[in-house]
């Protein structure tokens, strides 16, 4: 049975591939108008609201850990750092690769480099995209010259990993945050539920909290898929530090909703405020109830499942802002194409067999293999 549940799965990761192969050749030879379900009056879709602001968020495990470890300098969480970088990095190249989906004119996207316009969020976003980057393939690079055994360039790569780290962390702090800002622009299109000048701020946090917990879902189902070891006491702590961001957010947000009188947008039940309840329940209340318990964070099934809600939440939320928000607000109706859908879950599925690979070929769970031991 085990044998056909891989060749099942199998399948459907290729043919969900093929289908985004074929979407991605349709969108470049059609053009975005027949690809897609966007609109003069809704440019930004899925391909922006999930690929980009929910791939960004999601990998934030990497400097999260990073700037545990080598900042922080809290040592006895060094083996998940590998692992963590090495979803970050991947989730980047995911996010770059969507963007050049949606992008009008992707050829054109090197203007950034020598086109400076340092008042544009978005200039600020595409040097930090590209820079972070660039430090998470110099921070896993270690990594790639122990598997293909050069000691030398290891060890050249690991004598600046603490730079590399300060101005990963630097990159990810600005650009977390700037892709809230990107909505700013917009005060009358985004309904008042999602609107606030603490975009930011709020965008910031729960990258934080997402980010620690994909450390925990990753781990989770490495474990299961690699027959790795779980780091239960390091995962509760971790589990215990995305619950205290996650209600530093939260707080944030009720805070936000009183001082600006919103509450009566939660009184009438409509479209906006159903999925404002759904992501804050799924995302924030539940999770925080089940890891606020200490025997619930000594729970493998209770830490995985809590993980899980937090990112669930988060893409609530992400898409929350960028969808929802301005449909409900304007009356534009939007729903994904069959092209963009195809194109998202190949960059999910990409994502998995990438990370298989390098698993598989690099010595990624080394330290964590030798500390569970």
């Amino acid at each position: 049975m085990k044998q056909i549940s891989k060749y099942t799965w199998r399948v459907i990761g290729i043919a969900i591939v093929l289908a985004g192969l074929y979407s991605v050749v349709f969108r470049f030879t059609q053009g975005l108008g027949p690809a897609t379900n966007l609109s003069d009056a809704f440019p930004w879709g899925m391909w922006i609201g999930f690929d980009i602001l929910c791939g960004v968020g999601l990998a934030a495990g990497g400097f999260t850990l990073c700037a545990t470890v080598y900042i922080f300098n809290l040592e006895k969480y060094h083996p998940l750092v590998r692992p963590s970088v090495l979803t970050a990095f991947l989730g980047y190249l995911m996010v770059i690769f969507g963007l050049m989906v949606d992008l009008g004119k992707p050829y054109n996207i090197w203007h950034a480099l020598i086109m400076w316009n340092p008042r544009s969020v978005m200039f600020e976003v595409a040097w930090c995209v590209m820079l972070y980057t660039t430090v998470l393939f110099l921070e896993f690079s270690p990594v790639i010259f122990e598997g293909l055994k050069m000691p030398k360039l290891q060890k050249i790569m690991k004598a600046i990993t603490i730079p590399l780290i300060i101005l990963g962390v630097l990159l990810s702090t600005l650009h977390q945050s700037s892709l809230g800002s990107l909505f700013l622009i917009i005060p009358t299109k985004m309904h008042p539920l999602w609107y606030t000048p603490f975009l930011p701020l709020f965008f910031y946090l729960s990258a934080i909290a997402t980010g620690l917990s994909m450390v925990i879902f990753e781990s989770y189902l490495s474990a299961r898929a690699f027959n790795k070891g779980l780091e239960m006491e390091l995962l509760s702590k971790i589990g215990f530090a995305s619950v205290v961001v996650l209600l530093l957010n939260l707080a944030l947000k009720t805070a936000d909703l009183l001082w600006n009188n919103k509450l009566e947008y939660l009184i009438v039940f409509n479209e906006a405020s159903m999925w404002f309840y759904i992501e804050i329940i799924i995302g924030s209340v539940i999770p925080a109830f089940i890891l606020l318990s200490r025997e619930n964070r000594k729970k493998r099934n209770m830490l995985y499942i809590s993980a899980v809600m937090i990112i669930a939440g988060f893409l609530f939320n992400r898409m929350n802002v960028s969808i929802t928000a301005i449909s409900t607000m304007t009356g534009v109706k939007y729903f994904p194409s069959f092209y963009e859908i195809s194109v998202t879950l190949m960059l999910v599925v990409l994502g998995m067999y990438a990370f298989k690979l390098a698993v598989k070929y690099l010595p990624v769970f080394a330290e964590h293999d030798a500390a569970h031991k």
